[in-house]
């Protein structure tokens, strides 16, 4: 088996791993950057099938790094497709309140957008009316006018068409083992790196785990499911209910595609493997016992109410429920009007197995000579930009090895 040498060597090829080698390369050209995507396309897996929601940042806390990136990473992916062309719809999201409680929550949302720097209107019934006729609230509702829709299979397409000439992008090619301090095996080569970046979603912890980091976390799957609307003029702009803040999860709503469709969703059920789409498609034996012995203690414990979560989202298998959900959040709905389940997509959840408890936020840790993104959980998209320039500078600034190519010593 040969072994090709590099200087940065990134698994995983979906919108993180795409993003980090774009900021590398812009700072650095004269590095060799090697990307690796175990399937035969790009952004096969999370990247590829999100909602392809560019989301403001007001759900999160002042001091998370969502709070921080999030709203820096609305204004640069959006800056993004405008200036190259790519597909946008700007139509801009409404969070709606079922009764009195839940508008005590959306009060709440207000005062984090507002110190997240986000742009928000809180609005009667009638100031709604005028903007989205068909939403359906409780007294007040939240405007978020930056939020918009873009197509994430073409964004990622773009910025790797970019990567031409500045990285190799490996497609159908696997990480199989670390074979030594600084070396990896694939299904096809021994590659030696000076730096190795984990961007491989679903694997991440595995990958990590292999270079002696993120022990005591580990990815649990989330399936999410999409109904399509036949009917797209039912709104005008995306429609979400009021978020349980304790999870990480901001519950069935309607979606404005990029290219004017609508579709409801998604769910948050617990999947039993990490590529658990449809069927025993890509069944694995030892994820599934593993899985399912993380999702049965969490189950006895009741972490994070993860029993109710649970009984709730499977229900959501059925559709019906799906469908009442949806249907709360309009004033008209045809029953008749929903298609059959969409292409699903599974979001890689961290699982902290210490505390028991779901990570709300983005992990990083750095091995030796690596660097490994465990928790690129929701709106990794949207902050890709920004989180990956926070990911550089971390690696500038703390390692040896990256100043030192910076200095004297040639890159391979």
């Amino acid at each position: 088996m040969d072994t090709f040498k590099t200087d940065f060597l990134i698994i995983g090829g979906g919108i993180i791993g795409l993003t980090l080698a774009r900021e590398l390369s812009s700072r650095r050209p004269d590095l060799k950057i090697i990307l690796l995507e175990k399937e035969e396309r790009l952004a096969a897996h999370a990247s590829g099938r999100n909602s392809g929601v560019i989301h403001a940042g007001f759900y999160y806390t002042p001091d998370s790094l969502k709070a921080r990136l999030t709203a820096e990473g609305n204004k640069l992916l959006t800056e993004y497709c405008v200036r190259n062309g790519l597909s946008i719809n700007r139509c801009g999201k409404v969070v709606v309140a079922k009764d009195g409680k839940e508008l005590e929550m959306l009060r709440e949302l207000k005062r984090r957008g507002d110190s997240n720097g986000v742009e928000l209107e809180m609005m009667d019934e009638d100031g709604l009316a005028e903007i989205e006729p068909n939403a359906r609230t409780y007294r007040y509702a939240l405007f978020s006018p930056s939020t918009s829709t873009i197509d994430p299979i073409e964004v990622t397409g773009h910025i790797a068409g970019g990567l031409k000439g500045k990285a190799e992008v490996s497609l159908g090619e696997k990480f199989v083992k670390r074979a030594g301090e600084n070396l990896i095996e694939t299904n096809r080569r021994r590659i030696e790196f000076r730096h190795l970046i984990n961007t491989a979603g679903l694997y991440a912890d595995k990958v990590a785990h292999a270079f002696g980091a993120g022990r005591r976390y580990a990815l649990i799957p989330f399936k999410g499911l999409y109904m399509e609307y036949k009917d797209s003029s039912i709104i005008k702009r995306h429609i979400y209910p009021v978020p349980d803040l304790r999870n990480p999860f901001l519950g069935v709503h309607f979606t404005k595609t990029v290219d004017g469709r609508v579709k409801i969703g998604p769910t948050a059920i617990p999947a039993f493997w990490r590529e658990n789409y449809k069927g025993l498609s890509r069944f694995s034996l030892s994820e599934f016992f593993g899985i399912l012995s993380h999702e049965a203690r969490l189950f006895l414990s009741d972490s994070f109410s993860f029993r109710a979560l649970a009984f709730e989202e499977v229900k959501k298998y059925f559709g019906g429920c799906m469908r009442e959900e949806a249907s709360r959040l309009v004033k008209k709905i045809d029953p008749s009007g929903f298609g059959p389940f969409i292409r699903p997509g599974i979001r890689a959840q961290l699982l902290d197995t210490e505390a028991r408890s779901l990570v709300m936020d983005f992990v990083v840790e750095h091995g030796q000579n690596s660097t490994h993104v465990l928790n690129a959980v929701s709106p990794a998209f949207t902050c890709s930009f920004s989180f990956s320039r926070l990911v550089v500078d971390d690696i500038e600034k703390n390692f040896r090895f990256f100043n030192r190519v910076l200095g004297a010593v040639p890159p391979f």
